[in-house]
């Protein structure tokens, strides 16, 4: 399967969204947040299917605006009383309608814009893999940089503001890497998948772990591995990549499960 140009791209590019997802992924679910990768998905879809019908680069379009969304949403649910999983709504359904629209009146579904939806490898581009390597470095600087001020706001926002933490700030800084995120594992899982990137590799960890820093190393460690047998089973059976990377985390969501709860017996 490495003989194929499109495989080795997909693995570079795959790997460190598959990464940067699960590192996020676990201060997301604590905070009870999990679902934003979802709804920034939609948002994702919605700019790069209208990026699309304009013959535009989708990627330099799609980026500004999923991680403005990501700025308003955390607004939104902090300054008004449309809270969470309603701002994330109001925000995902919008954008996914507007996008929608727009594309069908241009140019109609077309096959591009179905690949967003869905996921796709030979989909991916020389483009897609530089941006997602830049990118993704970038997330996990950023993320090893302020991983003490997260780890604080993530438990405690009360307590992180009475020490003199800027909350606001870092929950921003979470929402923006989250969207640099979502936006570049599109390409490949899909508008309806990316979040499970996000989700399992967390979940699944902490079914085994006690510690903040060890659920954050085996969601890291688990989630390429994940990527990794997915991507490897859709290139042998032929199902679709997104759908069996989803697979692969559900299979290791049960597994970590079971032995939670062999463990606690």
């Amino acid at each position: 399967m490495f003989e194929h140009t499109f495989m080795i791209r997909a693995l570079i590019i795959g790997i460190p969204v598959s990464l940067c997802a699960s590192l996020l992924g676990v201060s997301l679910v604590l905070k009870r947040y999990s679902m934003i990768g979802d709804g920034l998905s939609h948002v994702g879809f919605g700019a790069l299917a209208i990026a699309s019908a304009f013959n535009l680069t989708p990627l330099p379009v799609a980026i500004p605006v999923v991680v403005i969304s990501a700025f308003l949403l955390l607004r939104i649910s902090e300054n008004s009383k449309i809270k969470g999983d309603s701002a994330i709504a109001l925000i995902s359904s919008s954008a996914l309608a507007i996008g929608v629209t727009v594309a069908t009146l241009r140019n109609g579904m077309n096959t591009d814009i179905s690949n967003y939806l869905f996921g796709s490898i030979v989909a991916t581009s020389d483009f897609d893999a530089i941006w997602s390597v830049c990118l993704s470095g970038v997330v996990i600087i950023l993320l090893w940089i302020f991983y003490n001020k997260i780890f604080a706001v993530t438990f405690d926002e009360n307590f992180s503001k009475a020490t003199g933490i800027k909350v606001n700030f870092y929950n921003t800084v979470i929402a923006i890497l989250t969207a640099l995120t979502v936006v570049l594992g599109m390409r490949i899982m899909g508008t309806l998948l990316i979040s499970s990137l996000i989700i399992f590799p967390a979940l699944s960890a902490m079914q085994v772990c006690k510690t903040f820093k060890q659920v954050i190393v085996t969601s890291a460690v688990l989630s390429v591995i994940c990527f990794f047998i997915g991507i490897s089973v859709s290139y042998m059976v032929g199902t679709p990549v997104g759908a069996s990377i989803v697979l692969a985390n559900l299979t290791a969501f049960v597994m970590f499960t079971v032995v939670k709860n062999i463990v606690s017996r």
